[in-house]
């Protein structure tokens, strides 16, 4: 009887650890989808702004320190690998590109070209795909986080090498309104 209760505990145990490791798993590739999600959207985002930076530059031509401020920041975000690098990255690319969109309050005749009010819409339609890639990222890292760093979870992803992941945090800069003086 009492070699039957044994086997009967370790099969238990081992069937708890499996699934605790299984589970470990599912939210690090989750995570890992999430991450993939933003990266997409990003790449949109960096594909739509040199078409809208061609139709400006028709438009406000002299305006170049704006356009080339718009050109870097979109090459760092492009450059840049790890979600807190990508974030700091993407939060500059956010303020110029709030810089240009306030050009066309300058230029009456850029606010009404088709192009641009197309290429405006469609890059406003990717800012709100990426808040949504970066809230549903962040929640998963979350819930990742949580499991690893509680008990008994904590112990198997000791075990197995998992680790904390990085949030996609915003800068306090990057939130305010862009000033723009003409």
């Amino acid at each position: 009887m009492v070699p039957l209760l044994i086997i009967i505990i370790i099969v238990v145990l081992g069937l708890f650890a499996v699934g605790m490791y299984n589970s470990l798993v599912k939210l690090r590739n989750a995570v890992e989808g999430a991450w993939a999600q933003i990266d997409v959207q990003l790449k949109r985002r960096y594909d739509l702004i040199p078409n809208l930076l061609e139709t400006v530059k028709g438009y406000a031509a002299h305006e170049r320190e704006t356009l080339e401020a718009v050109i870097a920041a979109r090459n760092v975000a492009m450059a840049a690998q790890r979600p807190g690098e990508q974030a700091t990255a993407d939060n500059m690319l956010t303020g110029t590109l709030k810089s240009l969109f306030a050009l066309s309050e300058a230029y009456p005749d850029l606010k009404a070209n088709q192009n641009f009010l197309a290429l405006q819409e469609e890059l406003t339609g990717t800012e709100g795909r990426i808040a949504y890639a970066r809230q549903y990222y962040n929640d998963i890292v979350q819930r990742l986080n949580t499991k690893i760093q509680t008990f008994p979870p904590s112990i198997f992803a000791g075990i197995f090498g998992f680790k904390a992941k990085e949030y996609f945090e915003a800068e306090p800069e990057s939130r305010g309104n862009v000033k723009v003086q003409f």
